[in-house]
């Protein structure tokens, strides 16, 4: 019998090769949202990409029940984000490590750090610095195009859906259960409070994706996402409590559908973080039909390929050159 240690080919393949999705099922968007779009697995995700490993050591810096954690690493770990390795046997104790797939995802915790220090008030004193060991310098990551290394907002993008694209099939098949206030999820939120309430809920995930693809109206949200009115009202007036989004119109009791709701300079500057999360998801959920979305960088005319560059020196970021850096430490820095 193998060792509990040992990886078999599948456990290996799952982490390491893209996974193929049946025709006409979730394509990889919705399967990006049905794993990053809850606040649990994006914290466990960012203190696994810290170099947690253990179960006790999750419940500690995570502050998770029992229950919910083991159910969320269960998730990551079918999912190919986690690899569960067995290091004793008697009693059974194991670690969860991170496989290529799951430290792939390191661009996207950077993303949303650098949105929460930019726009949550008071997280640029809370958050540690981040730095690039290459150079020496605190830096700000730079959304880049790989082919042209020109900076890319979400306006230079023309995105369209590609053969296995649709609304329909970019959310995710459940959803995750929720007080009826996402608001009141920010003070669970740990290190990234505002980014839970935007990306740490699946229907909130999908809806800021409409909405940088350009919807405004009511009416449209619910069609294109199928949720009920009653919960595309609440995340848009959440999403305004905020300043993601902007009511324009008619507004008030009753005037909900009323109103157009565009995206504010802070609703635009979130799209790195849904950049890299796409990127991560086409290159891992591979469907035979063709991918979700059809991206392209206008100013160069190449299909979007995402970099995160450092704003210091401009070289691609990797997640093996970024140090963290106590805040006790940055005296003196830039």
């Amino acid at each position: 019998m193998r060792s509990a240690s040992e990886p078999t080919v599948d456990d290996v393949d799952l982490g390491t090769v893209p996974t193929q999705l049946e025709p006409g099922s979730t394509n990889a968007i919705g399967r990006m949202l049905g794993l990053l779009g809850d606040e649990w697995t994006l914290l466990i995700l960012q203190r696994a990409l810290r170099g947690t490993t253990r179960y006790g050591q999750f419940l500690d810096e995570v502050a998770i029940s029992n229950a919910v954690l083991s159910s969320r690493l269960a998730t990551m770990e079918r999912e190919g984000v986690l690899h569960r390795v067995v290091y004793q046997d008697r009693p059974v104790r194991a670690e969860y490590v991170l496989t290529a797939r799951g430290r792939g995802l390191w661009p996207v915790t950077i993303a949303i750090w650098d949105w929460e220090r930019q726009w949550v008030p008071g997280h640029a004193q809370t958050l540690p610095a981040m730095r690039h060991a290459l150079c020496g310098q605190d830096f700000s990551p730079d959304l880049t195009c790989r082919v042209c290394r020109g900076a890319v907002p979400s306006s230079t993008v023309h995105a369209e859906w590609g053969p296995s694209g649709s609304w329909e099939r970019s959310v995710p098949d459940s959803t995750t259960r929720r007080r009826s206030d996402i608001r009141a999820d920010r003070s669970q939120a740990g290190l990234f409070p505002e980014t839970m309430s935007i990306f740490g809920n699946r229907w909130s995930s999908a809806l800021i994706g409409a909405s940088l693809r350009g919807l405004t109206r009511f009416g449209d949200f619910v069609d294109a996402l199928g949720a009920p009115p009653a919960l595309v009202a609440e995340r848009l007036r959440s999403f305004c409590d905020i300043g993601v989004l902007e009511a324009r119109g008619r507004r008030g009791p009753g005037r909900v559908g009323r109103a157009e709701y565009h995206l504010t300079a802070k609703g635009h500057a979130f799209y790195p973080v849904v950049a890299v999360a796409i990127d991560w998801a086409q290159h891992w959920y591979a469907a035979a039909e063709g991918p979700a979305l059809v991206q392209q960088h206008v100013p160069c005319g190449a299909p979007l390929a995402v970099a995160l560059a450092c704003d210091q020196c401009s070289a691609d970021l990797h997640g093996s050159d970024i140090e963290i850096v106590p805040r006790t430490a940055r005296r003196g820095v830039r």
